[in-house]
């Protein structure tokens, strides 16, 4: 379980354990994972995805399931002010991470003919949002996932995305520095998903018989949609051109 320190991680985690399986809890802050190892008995592993090598290290690891959860959105509505090293950082979270440790992983499932892995990706991959960069990163989960079961036909193996709307977490604290934006960003007036909300969409999909690949679940918030129509007035004079 990936970015298992907070958040949908850590409640899936929870979630986990009150079966008492067997959990490791990865993610970069070690005190977090401590404390929800005191909590719930899981194994806490310090782990940066974004160090090849770090996840390289779990080759000779054999996970029933693994659940690529670890995300962030950075530039959030303001792609063209992005500084590199949020879009880098946005990218190989999101994308490079999560490719690499799927193929670290997948291989000795593929070898056992069993497994399953749970991408997290939004419904920011499939819809249309003012999120360019945090939109293209989850469109490239999306595609990985479907593309991959094509690939892992007769493997055994099976594979799944989460695409979740509006889920109360810390997302937006770090995705907006400015704190006012950040804010209003929160403060939507309606009732968003919760965290465990989505641990149990994920564990639906893993309670699923061998038979049964469950491919996408998409979950919103009651309040939240998508589509409609936009009329958003531009600049004055835009268009025309000087003769």
């Amino acid at each position: 379980m990936t970015g298992a320190s907070s958040g949908i991680g850590a409640a899936t985690v929870k979630r986990l354990r009150e079966r008492s399986a067997s959990v490791v809890a990865v993610a970069r802050r070690m005190d977090r994972l401590e404390a929800l190892a005191a909590e719930t008995g899981c194994e806490a592993r310090a782990l940066d995805l974004l160090d090849p090598e770090a996840i390289a290290s779990l080759a000779d690891e054999r996970f029933t399931v693994v659940v690529n959860n670890a995300g962030l959105g950075r530039a959030m509505g303001s792609f063209i002010d992005a500084a590199s090293s949020d879009i880098d950082r946005t990218l190989e979270t999101n994308v490079t991470a999560l490719i690499r440790l799927s193929q670290v992983v997948l291989r000795p499932m593929v070898a056992a003919g069993a497994g399953h892995l749970i991408n997290v990706g939004s419904m920011a991959g499939y819809h249309r949002l003012p999120a360019a960069l945090y939109g293209a990163s989850k469109a490239a989960v999306a595609t990985f996932s479907a593309d991959l079961r094509l690939e892992l036909q007769g493997s055994g193996v099976r594979v799944t995305e989460i695409a979740p709307g509006r889920v109360e977490t810390e997302f937006y604290d770090v995705a907006v520095d400015d704190p006012e934006l950040r804010a209003k960003a929160r403060s939507t007036g309606v009732t968003g998903l919760t965290a465990s909300d989505i641990a149990d969409a994920i564990l639906y999909a893993a309670d699923a018989p061998q038979r049964v690949n469950v491919n996408l679940i998409e979950i919103q918030p009651t309040e939240q949609t998508y589509g409609g129509w936009q009329f958003v007035p531009g600049p004055a004079n835009a268009g025309e051109v000087d003769a």
